[in-house]
C-alpha cells in the first residue's frame, strides 16, 4: 500500500485524522471506508482519534466538501470541532483562504480562520423541543432537544461534576424516542448568563468526550430560548478550553485548533 499523508489535529480535546481526498485516493485503496475508519481510529494500535475527516472536491460553488466519520465507522452529518479543524486544514493546505464555505450532509458551512482560532457558522438549528418527559428504566426525566447539524438532547443540571455521564448518557442516547440513529446527550450547568459548564456523551464515540462543538451550540440555543443566558456565551468544556457561542440571526461557534503532527499511514496501521 502506498503511503497516505494525514494530519492529526485537535480542537477542545477532540482529536481527528484529516486526509486530503480530493483525488479520491482513499476510495481507490479501501472499498470499505467504514472499516478503514474503525481501524485507523483505534487507540494504541493505530493513529487513534475521535473521528476521521475526508476533504473532498466541492460539488457546487464552494471551496471543498467533506465526509465526517465517528471512530466507530458511522458517518455523521456534522461536527463542530471537526469543522473547525477542517477549516484550518484547508487554509494550511492552500485549499481555501481565510474565509471559506464547505459542503456537509447538514448543509453549507461558513468558516473564518484567524491563525489557530476558527469561527464556524453552523446551519440553522431545527426541531427544537423544550422540557418534555422521557421515561427511563428507573425514573422519568425532563429533557430538551434540538438539531444543530446533528441531534442533541440537553439536560440542565445543578452540579455537573456529580453526573454519571456515561451511564445516564447511554440510556438517553439509545432511547427509542430518538429512533435508530439516536442522539448525542449534553449535561449543562449554568454559572451565570454569560458562562456555562458542559459535559457530553457522543454517539459514535459511545462515551464522554472532552468537548462537542455542536453540543455546545445546542446547549446555548436551548438556554437562550429559556432566557437563561445571553449571547455570546462562554462554554467551559471538560477538556479545559472555552468555546464561544454567538446566537443572533445566525449561529457561530468559535475556538482554537491544534495541528498535532503530520504523518504517513502505513499498511501496518490497519492490521
Amino acid at each position: 500500500m502506498a503511503e497516505i499523508e494525514f494530519y492529526k489535529m485537535s480542537a477542545s480535546g477532540n482529536d481527528f485524522i484529516l486526509i486530503d481526498n480530493r483525488d479520491g485516493k482513499v476510495y481507490k485503496k479501501f472499498r470499505n471506508i467504514s472499516e478503514f475508519v474503525k481501524k485507523v481510529s483505534r487507540q494504541h494500535h493505530s493513529v487513534g482519534a475521535d473521528g476521521v475527516i475526508l476533504i473532498e472536491a466541492a460539488r457546487e460553488d464552494n471551496n471543498f466538501s467533506w465526509r465526517f466519520f465517528n471512530a466507530d465507522g458511522s458517518e455523521a452529518e456534522m461536527c463542530g470541532n471537526g469543522g473547525r479543524c477542517a477549516a484550518r486544514f484547508a487554509k494550511t493546505k492552500g485549499i481555501a483562504g481565510e474565509k471559506m464555505t464547505f459542503e456537509t450532509m447538514a448543509g453549507i458551512i461558513k468558516a473564518e480562520v484567524n491563525g489557530a482560532k476558527v469561527k464556524l457558522q453552523l446551519t440553522t438549528p431545527k426541531d427544537l423541543k423544550l422540557d418534555y418527559p422521557v421515561k427511563l428504566e428507573d425514573k422519568e426525566i425532563f429533557i430538551n432537544s434540538v438539531d444543530t447539524g446533528v441531534p442533541h438532547a440537553v439536560l440542565v443540571v445543578k452540579d455537573i461534576d456529580y453526573i454519571s455521564v456515561n451511564e445516564l448518557g447511554s440510556s438517553i442516547r439509545y432511547h427509542k424516542m430518538f429512533g435508530k440513529k439516536g442522539t448525542n446527550v449534553n449535561f449543562v450547568e449554568i454559572i451565570d448568563t454569560k458562562n456555562v459548564k458542559l459535559r457530553t456523551y457522543e454517539r459514535g464515540v459511545e462515551g464522554e468526550t472532552y468537548a462537542c462543538g455542536t453540543g455546545a451550540v445546542a446547549s446555548v440555543v436551548i438556554l437562550s430560548r429559556k432566557s437563561q443566558v445571553k449571547s455570546p456565551v462562554n462554554v467551559h468544556t471538560r477538556g479545559g478550553e472555552i468555546l464561544k457561542i454567538y446566537i443572533n440571526e445566525e449561529v457561530y461557534l468559535e475556538g482554537g485548533t491544534k495541528i498535532i503532527f503530520i504523518g504517513k499511514l502505513y499498511e501496518e496501521a490497519l492490521m
